[in-house]
Order: structure tokens, then C-alpha cells, then sequence
């Protein structure tokens, strides 16, 4: 199988060559409802994380929103 390097809050991450954003943001542990995400510059909405394909060399930014008073 072959891989992708792409880069997540600045760190370099192997995935899957077909691996979709939210698959990624899953298998990083990250809640899909509760984060805001920039894809090389670029503000993702939620709905379209799944029909983001992961290339070789993407940038990815993601930011977790906390709750709290």
C-alpha cells in the first residue's frame, strides 16, 4: 500500500494514499463536531471532510474549540 506525507499542525504524518480528511482527523483523535480546520490555506466546513482526499505534501492546520464559562 502506498503512502501520503502530509503535514498536520506542522508535523509530518504518513497516511493512506486514498485516507479522506475526516478519516484522518478520526484516526488522530480529534472530534469532527468540535474542531475548525485549514487545508492548505483554505477553512474546510465540517460537511466536506470526507470528500477531501489527502495529497502528498497538504497542509493542515486543525484548531479544537473548547467549551467553558
Amino acid at each position: 500500500m502506498k503512502y501520503n506525507i502530509v503535514f498536520v499542525n506542522g508535523q509530518a504524518f504518513n497516511c493512506y494514499q486514498s485516507m479522506c480528511l475526516k478519516d484522518l482527523l478520526i484516526y488522530l483523535n480529534f472530534d469532527t463536531n468540535l474542531v475548525a480546520v485549514e487545508y492548505n490555506k483554505e477553512i474546510i466546513n465540517s460537511s466536506f471532510f470526507d470528500a477531501v482526499i489527502l495529497k502528498s505534501q497538504d497542509c493542515i492546520e486543525v484548531i479544537t474549540i473548547a467549551g467553558g464559562g
